[in-house]
């Protein structure tokens, strides 16, 4: 396996860990651990694939762990100060005014989307098929992006939502991972999913009142706000993997 290939499993495994579970990573490998070791502690489920496709290209690449680590944390330490900087945008559907700031959800949503190079990860209330979403995510997916999609189920909803469970909006991806969070993880009864966001690379966040919907994108009077660089996408997708990890969401039971 060619060195260029161990860079590129370096920068997908980070872009799946972020920052902090990367130098931690850096650490396990420094301190001469086993791959099965590596992945216990680990403990990401998101991040399986990436991790052990890296500690194979270790292995077969001949790299001494303590450079494995060392190119790790230097590729930490770039992105960081590639994120210090953040351009903030604001996002609105519905209808128009002269001067209207920004650009419209479906315009974003899908940029967004087209933008991640190696990690997605979307949450959303309601999910409804939305030809523009669907075929950004499947080029997404076709490009070796790793797509990690949560949405609230009609029994975490509580009747609040019909028809179809959200989750079937992506039923015809092949490849997306549909997470979503179990009532028994619950603090209390009545709690809902109902963060909207979609975050890419770690380095674009997309924040929204809109549901990963037609209405949504397109008819709605929605507001959001695009986050491009800076701390607070990494941030939030730390936040995410590491409910994830606690199993706080979980994969949904017949999902892709």
């Amino acid at each position: 396996m060619s060195r260029r290939r161990f860079e590129a499993a370096v920068a997908t495994a980070a872009a799946s860990l972020g920052p902090t579970r990367t130098k931690a990573l850096a650490t396990l490998l420094v301190q001469g651990r086993s791959p099965a070791y590596i992945l216990g502690k680990l403990q990401t489920p998101a991040a399986l694939e990436t991790v052990s496709s890296l500690l194979t290209s270790i292995a077969e690449d001949g790299v001494p762990s303590a450079e494995a680590a060392a190119y790790l944390r230097g590729y930490v330490a770039s992105w960081v100060r590639q994120r210090e900087g953040t351009e903030t945008r604001a996002v609105w559907s519905g209808p128009s005014t002269p001067g209207t700031p920004g650009r419209s959800t479906a315009q974003v949503l899908t940029e967004v989307v087209r933008a991640a190079e190696h990690r997605l990860v979307a949450m959303t209330y309601s999910a409804r098929s939305y030809a523009p979403l669907t075929a950004a995510l499947s080029e997404a997916v076709a490009r070796g992006v790793a797509v990690d999609i949560v949405v609230e189920t009609l029994e975490g909803a509580g009747g609040l939502l019909s028809g179809s469970e959200p989750a079937d909006a992506f039923s015809r991806i092949p490849g997306l991972r549909i997470w979503h969070w179990p009532t028994d993880q619950r603090a209390a009864p009545g709690s809902r999913l109902h963060a909207k966001l979609a975050v890419a690379d770690d380095r674009i966040l997309f924040l929204t009142s809109a549901n990963l919907t037609a209405a949504g994108a397109e008819r709605n009077i929605e507001a959001g706000v695009l986050l491009d660089g800076g701390p607070m996408p990494g941030r939030m997708a730390d936040h995410i993997r590491e409910l994830q990890r606690r199993g706080v969401l979980a994969r949904l039971p017949g999902a892709s």
